[in-house]
């Protein structure tokens, strides 16, 4: 074989231009594109630096929320001072006017991703070749265990998966023992012995201070039968988080209308009967009221997301778009027994258990909290999945106390006017077991902690 052909060979194998082109193509015309391409590569990943280029610009206009298009992509350029040369403009016209929208898209994503780890393994030997080249006298067996993690690496890892070493998970440790060491004495000194959160607010001081908050990459599920105060939980941790204190939250909402939505907040943050606010039935006092209501909302990182066609894939993608463009630090799904159910071979408590698992690995992936909402039975029990109760981190429960119970348990007459419990009945990082007494104003879409009792 001669020298050239075996070179053309060469570069065929390592890498693949016309997969690159239809990978940027397809980010230019489909925001689902843009959406698994963010997740899955990155610039180092194409091989033409042309190519590199063309994806750095489509992500930061996306990361911006900005469309793509050709014409946005060479006003970006321009004013970054990038494909100045005409071939590189005819370069990017080429890919904008003659590729489609491709629904293949992770086929072409994985064509690239796997030329680039091609390259590296040629990098790899490249390296490990100089080096017997360049030694005379070699330690046998450390480059060869130097060659094998590095190998290993390339092979079986991704490029965010962590190996912990036993000195990694020491040192862990001891950072760790240490932080809370301070944040105790901390506590002690300055906040009173009141604890801070290590996540996001649950809206309720009691759960805070038994959970610490919501965590980065836990998964939660709320379950309350039909009608007792799903979607108000879910909008008062909204509200504790975004409203209250400015952190980005993704609702997705399969069952309300965005004008359902949007009432349920002005009952929320007025104080204002739901019922009164939806007839009209109100005075211009309390309508400021309620108009000063919204402006916090207009302040707020609440975001909004209707779906009554919601998958499991869809959460995914949506997901990944809101943390690239708004940096959500949770995301709730009111509920996910709406969910569309793509194998109807499956039992319902399979897909249920893979509907939780996929916002399990997505909470870990994201590192973000997700709280899934379901539907539990009449005997208080999960509704279609008992072993969604395994993959979930914090698995609450909220039922209301029945009037024997507030006239028959001492504990209850110690509060005023507790109506339901928040049961906290699996968590993974605290306690487990524990009943809340909370207050829930059916009528104002409000919930708070039970007040005790003066003394």
């Amino acid at each position: 074989m001669n020298l050239k052909l075996r070179e053309e060979l060469r570069e065929d194998l390592m890498f693949d231009l016309e997969s690159e082109r239809r990978v940027l193509s397809s980010m230019l015309h489909s925001e689902d594109a843009c959406i698994e391409a963010y997740s899955l590569l990155s610039t180092s990943d194409f091989y033409s630096p042309k190519h590199a280029a063309v994806f750095e610009l489509i992500i930061s206009l996306f990361e911006r929320e900005i469309h793509p298009t050709y014409v946005e992509m060479l006003k970006e350029a321009h004013s970054l001072g990038l494909l100045t040369n005409p071939q590189d403009i005819e370069e990017l016209k080429y890919i904008a006017e003659h590729y489609i929208d491709d629904e293949n898209i992770k086929y072409w994503i994985k064509k690239v991703k796997d030329k680039s780890k091609l390259r590296k393994f040629e990098a790899f030997l490249r390296k490990n070749y100089q080096v017997l080249g360049e030694q005379q006298e070699i330690d046998v067996e450390q480059t060869l265990m130097a060659a094998e993690e590095e190998l290993t690496n390339l092979t079986a890892l991704e490029i965010d998966d962590w190996i912990d070493t036993p000195e990694d998970m020491a040192n862990l440790g001891y950072n760790e023992v240490e932080r809370r060491f301070l944040r105790f004495k901390e506590i002690k000194e300055k906040h009173k012995g009141v604890i801070p959160l290590d996540g996001l607010p649950t809206g309720f001081d009691n759960l805070n201070h038994i959970t610490l908050g919501y965590k980065p990459g836990d998964l939660i599920i709320l379950g309350a039968q039909t009608g007792h105060g799903k979607t108000a939980f879910a909008l008062h941790t909204a509200k504790a988080i975004a409203v209250d204190n400015k952190k980005n939250i993704l609702y997705l909402n399969t069952e309300m209308s965005r004008e359902q939505i949007a009432l349920r907040w002005g009952s929320i943050l007025s104080g204002i009967e739901h019922d009164r606010i939806r007839s009209g039935d109100i005075n211009e006092t309390e309508l400021s009221i309620i108009v000063n209501g919204y402006s916090r909302l207009r302040e707020s990182g609440f975001y909004s997301y209707p779906c009554p066609n919601l998958t499991p894939e869809k959460t995914i993608s949506i997901a990944r778009k809101f943390k690239a463009q708004k940096d959500i630090q949770m995301m709730i799904v009111d509920y996910i027994g709406r969910m569309d159910k793509l194998d109807m071979r499956l039992q319902e408590w399979q897909i249920l258990e893979q509907i939780v698992k996929a916002q399990k690995m997505l909470a870990q992936n994201l590192k973000i909290a997700v709280m899934c909402l379901v539907q539990l039975n009449p005997d208080g029990t999960l509704q279609g999945a008992k072993r969604m109760k395994n993959e979930c981190d914090l698995m609450l429960k909220l039922s209301p106390i029945s009037r024997e119970e507030l006239e028959e348990n001492e504990e209850l007459k110690k509060y005023l006017n507790p109506n339901y419990y928040i049961f906290i009945e699996k968590n993974r990082d605290g306690r487990s077991g524990v009943r809340i007494p909370v207050n829930f104003d059916l009528q104002k879409q409000t919930m708070k902690d039970a007040e005790r009792v003066a003394i």
